[in-house]
Order: structure tokens, then sequence, then C-alpha cells
């Protein structure tokens, strides 16, 4: 076997048929148990990037917490599955508008009681979540689009976590660990000639390695994204309304 084919990974797994729309569309029909822990897990999923929605609508980090654990637990308990339609619709935009009506609707009885009463919440690190928040960017920038930023950060830590498992699983996580560099750096921020000595590889070798890599990393990209879309054909626009969400600065918010 070549040295640039022992730095591939295992070859790539098929997209998944379920999106997550089809997640929440079954999870509104009665007895769906395997549906609503779809559901469960994707809310854990995204949870943050609505933290910092709120937050930046003005609500003390106290409040903010209090408000995305019940968005969420209204959620689960379906209060806002129940007219959703899947039509055109994004998944990032379908949390967001059911956010907006939850925080016109329901601040001041959330403020009123007692948080989730009544209620099974949803396990969030919600303790680290102030903590977060204070990275994030300048307060200009509107609250959707830091939204849409932590969004587009939180598909780009899925697709490199999907990309480390198959490095791992392909018994090759020491090679990835070298290689991930250059998902985030130019070559002139790397060290070439180090990591390819580390891996007991040619510089020429590892050029392919990483274009290998960089290609897979795009392709798991739009997989994840191709999940939270309606249509294989909003995966384009999608893809390029999320890298443009990441020009903003990233000064940080403050409190």
């Amino acid at each position: 076997m070549s040295a640039t084919s022992q730095l591939d990974a295992r070859p790539a797994r098929p997209w998944f048929v379920t999106t997550h729309w089809t997640v929440v569309l079954s999870a509104r029909e009665p007895d769906s148990a395997a549906a609503a822990a779809a559901l469960e897990e994707l809310c854990r999923t995204y949870w943050y990037p609505l933290y910092v929605y709120v937050r930046r609508q003005g609500h003390a980090p106290h409040d903010a917490q209090d408000l995305t654990q019940e968005f969420f637990a209204r959620l689960l308990a379906k209060d806002y599955l129940k007219t959703v339609a899947r039509e055109k619709g994004r998944f990032r935009t379908f949390l967001l508008v059911a956010m907006k009506r939850f925080l016109a609707n329901e601040w001041d009885r959330v403020r009123a009681q007692k948080r989730g009463a009544g209620q099974v919440l949803l396990p969030l690190d919600t303790a680290t979540a102030e903590t977060r928040y204070q990275g994030e960017p300048a307060v200009e920038l509107a609250a959707d689009s830091v939204y849409d930023r932590r969004w587009a950060l939180t598909l780009l830590d899925a697709t490199l976590g999907r990309l480390r498992e198959e490095f791992t699983g392909a018994g090759k996580a020491a090679e990835f660990e070298q290689l991930k560099a250059f998902l985030t750096a130019g070559p002139a921020g790397v060290d070439q000639s180090g990591i390819a000595a580390a891996l007991g590889v040619t510089e020429g070798a590892l050029r392919v390695a990483v274009h290998r890599l960089r290609r897979r990393y795009r392709e798991i990209f739009r997989e994840i994204i191709a999940h939270t879309v309606a249509r294989p054909e909003d995966i384009d626009e999608e893809v390029r309304h999320l890298i443009s969400s990441l020009s903003a600065p990233e000064t940080p918010a403050g409190g």
C-alpha cells in the first residue's frame, strides 16, 4: 500500500435518507417514541445558537438559560410541532421562527413560573453557555446574524466530528490529529515538512492526502446541510448563506 493511501480515511458512507424535517414531522405523530428521541438529540445539537440569539435580544444570562430550556421543553412536548409544514423551509429557520414566537408569547409566563414547571427539561449545558457566549462576535451584529454564524459553526463542528470518526474507525486517529490543522490554516500556517516527517511520508504524499481530506470535509459539510433543508436543490443556497455568515468579525461580545 502506498504512503498516500495509508493517509486516506475509510470510504465515504452514503448520505442518510432521514432528514431533520423527517424527524420533526414524524415526532408530531402519536406513539412516535423513536422520532421523539431523535428530535431530542437534534435539540441537544442546536440549542446553543438559540441561546446566543436570546442573549442578543437583551435577556440576562439566567433568563436566557431559563427561556432556552423552556423553549425546548415546549418543543419536545410538541407544542410547536402541531402546525409545522415541511414545504420549502430550512430547519435553521424553523427553530428561529419558533423561538421568536415563543419569546413574543411566553416570556411573561416563563418569568412568572418556575422553570419547566410540569415539563421534563432537556439536559443542556447552560452552566457554560455564558462563558461560550463571551467569545461571540461584536454586539453590533444583529441577533439573527449571530444566530446564523453560530449555526454555521455548529455544523462545521459536526463536520469535523464526523471526519474524525471516519479516520478513527479506519485506525488512523493519530494521522487525523496531524492533518486537521490543514482544514483551518493555509499552507503557510502549517509545518508541512514536520507533519510529513511525523507521518513518515513524503511532502508530495502529504499534499495529496490533504487534498483528499479537504474534499471529504466539504462532502460531509454538504451531507450535514442536506439534513437541514427540505429539498436537495436548497443545499447550494444554504451553503452559500452559511459561508457568508462566517465573514462576520469575531470581536468578543462582552456582557
